[in-house]
């Protein structure tokens, strides 16, 4: 075995799979890969679980009264009760724990601001819903309480079936009212679990909405599925798929299921990226004997290689205006984070002072860089400033990867370890709050965050 392959598996890096896959093609040694690809997996299920650990101590209170119900609903359908869990994932936000509460106002003409201003709220939330048969009306209000002021609210209606896509829905809007920034809570999620039953494993593509409910299964495989990427319209994902024995990227229509096998070739296939217009790809790929990225057109499929060293070049992600990108190099000895503003400059390297840092992802200004960054024997998800190059360490978990930002550019997601299981993790990309969406059981990596969906 080679120095970097051997590196990647002696360091005990739970590094991002794209990296870990190519550290191994390089020693020229594939079957190390699936040894690689099942050693850093555990049994699965499905269903996410939100979980708080830690708020920020500067978060906005912020009071999301019980909405009034008139007519049966389900219990997974509590309008108030999701619009609070997602204020409160943001990180932004202190919702006050309803049994505080000195009274349950669900309008206007009810809210009595002295109580609130004594319980230390700047913000407000009444509502109510109403059934009638599978339509349920659903009316809101927000209130500035220091101003003793109604900030905004609506009426909607929707099926009992869509009241959580409602909720979200009224969480955005609640967001960007008292922020000025649009929520992401109407967002969605894609990961990758295993499963096993005995000796058989079953890799599951996952999609849910942002909060890991309403989880569904979009591909499952005895081989393994990694790297999953949205389109810009957030209809369909690219993935990178084992399926046939060897990898291969294909992109996947999630309202149809229609799949298609964009690259095959001998080699890696690997780290698929859309461009934000949506008509093409970047992708690692080592058809020409070396691990290099390329740019794909989707409508001709034509290939333009735009990277051309001896060292591993991945994971590439473009910028946010679709001009430019950033990707994963070790031509310096180690993995470290690169970027090209155009096909034909040269690419300049980033991170400094440190021996790993990888998968680097752009906000959503183009400002920030986000990357896995070692630190001694730990590694965390990292923010870089371009404009000032100052790196701030996000995260305090010790084996952190596969860092996905936010449409709005204010949450991030992330896979680590978590008391021995693998989890998802939301952070607040100011620091100070952390959310986790673990698994019921076993294992779930891989997140991609979705663009806006539309």
């Amino acid at each position: 075995m080679t120095s970097k392959a051997s590196t990647a598996m002696k360091t005990g890096v739970n590094q991002s799979l794209p990296t870990a896959l190519l550290a191994a093609f390089a020693s020229g040694r594939l079957l190390v890969v699936a040894a690689l690809l099942i050693s850093l997996a555990a049994p699965a299920q499905s269903e996410l679980l939100i979980r708080i650990t830690e708020g920020a101590d500067s978060a906005i209170p912020l009071a999301v009264v019980p909405f009034a119900t008139s007519g049966e609903l389900p219990a997974e359908a509590d309008v108030g009760q999701i619009v609070r869990d997602d204020l409160a994932m943001s990180g932004e936000f202190k919702p006050l724990a309803s049994e505080r509460m000195l009274s349950l106002p669900s309008r206007g003409e009810d809210v009595f601001y002295r109580d609130w201003n004594l319980l230390g709220q700047r913000y407000l939330l009444v509502g109510e819903t109403s059934r009638a048969g599978d339509q349920v009306n659903v009316r809101y209000e927000l209130f500035d309480v220091n101003r003793e002021e109604r900030l905004m609210g609506e009426t909607a209606s929707s099926s009992v079936g869509g009241l959580r896509s409602l909720a979200h829905h009224i969480s955005d809007k609640v967001y960007e009212a008292i922020t000025g920034i649009p929520g992401a809570f109407s967002t969605r999620l894609a990961f990758v679990t295993l499963e096993m039953e005995g000796d058989k494993r079953s890799y599951k593509l996952q999609v849910s909405d942002v909060d890991g409910k309403r989880a569904r299964v979009r591909l499952e495989s005895d081989e393994p599925i990694m790297s999953p990427s949205w389109s810009p319209d957030a209809r369909s994902l690219a993935y990178v798929s084992f399926e046939t024995g060897r990898p291969a990227i294909y992109t996947h229509e999630l309202a149809t299921g229609k799949r298609t096998r964009l690259a095959s070739f001998s080699g890696l296939n690997s780290a698929p990226s859309w461009s934000p217009d949506g008509r093409s790809m970047l992708m690692t790929l080592s058809k020409d004997g070396n691990a290099e990225i390329y740019r794909m057109n989707l409508e001709t499929r034509a290939l333009k290689r735009l990277t051309n060293h001896w060292g591993i070049d991945t994971e590439a992600s473009w910028h946010p205006s679709g001009k430019g990108f950033l990707f994963t190099s070790d031509r310096s000895g180690a993995p470290q984070v690169y970027r090209m503003d155009s096909d034909a400059a040269e690419p300049r390297r980033l991170t400094f002072g440190s021996r790993y840092n990888a998968r680097p992802r752009f906000g959503d200004d183009g400002r920030f860089v986000f990357y896995v960054h070692q630190r001694e024997s730990a590694f965390h998800i990292a923010r870089m400033d371009l404009k000032t190059g100052e790196e701030t360490i996000l995260t305090r978990s010790k084996l952190d990867e596969s860092p996905s930002v936010a449409p709005n550019g204010r949450m991030l997601i992330y896979a680590t370890q978590q008391g021995g299981q693998n989890v998802l993790m939301v952070a607040s990309v100011s620091g100070g709050a952390n959310y986790t969406l673990p698994a019921a059981t076993g294992d779930v990596r891989d997140p991609a965050w979705s663009p806006v969906v539309r």
